[in-house]
């Protein structure tokens, strides 16, 4: 099937396009994290919720099961209602950023992922994040979106289709997390 060949080929150049150099600095900055017993947290909208969930469960499990250093990791999507109680009390807009206010100080990692990389929930979460000292990793693509230049660190796709950057986050995502379960990042 031609449509097929035709994605899998661009999934592969976007992820041809993604900087390495990022990805061992955001593997970094989470390892000194779990090292120093600093929390990350985690957010996104849409798939890109569900992609923050299942990176929640890689860390949680996967890279800490049975090990001494152990991840303090949390998605800031996971608690329908708080973010339903914030929206519709507040705005929809600081649904995350709220949620940081409890928890995050300085020496934590967010990581905030959207395709468009304008999410305004998802900025507001990363401008409090900088704020209180977080290092921000932003998982979105390259090419546009106020994220990339608002986040310390961006692991930027070369694409604008939102299946292939949801593929390359899922991707991304799982970069980072094997780098801990197969013991690459400890190495």
């Amino acid at each position: 099937m031609q449509f097929a060949s035709d994605y899998l080929a661009a999934l592969r150049t976007a992820l041809d396009g993604v900087d390495v150099e990022a990805v061992g600095t955001a593997v970094g900055w989470m390892k000194e994290a779990r090292d120093r017993g600093r929390f990350i947290y985690v957010c996104g909208n849409g798939g890109s919720a569900s992609i923050a969930s299942q990176m929640v469960v890689d860390l949680v499990k996967g890279a800490s099961f049975e090990r001494e250093k152990r991840f303090k990791v949390i998605a800031l999507t996971d608690s329908v209602a708080t973010i339903t109680a914030y929206a519709n009390d507040v705005s929809y807009e600081c649904v995350f950023a709220e949620q940081l206010r409890n928890f995050a100080a300085a020496g934590d990692v967010l990581i905030a992922i959207s395709g468009s990389g304008n999410s305004p929930n998802v900025l507001r979460a990363v401008e409090y994040a900088n704020g209180v000292g977080c290092r921000t990793i932003a998982l979105t693509q390259s090419g546009g979106g106020a994220l990339k230049d608002l986040a310390a660190l961006t692991l930027g796709v070369p694409a604008t289709h939102m299946g292939r950057l949801e593929d390359s986050f899922f991707v991304l995502t799982h970069i980072l997390m094997y780098a801990f379960m197969e013991g690459v990042a400890d190495s």
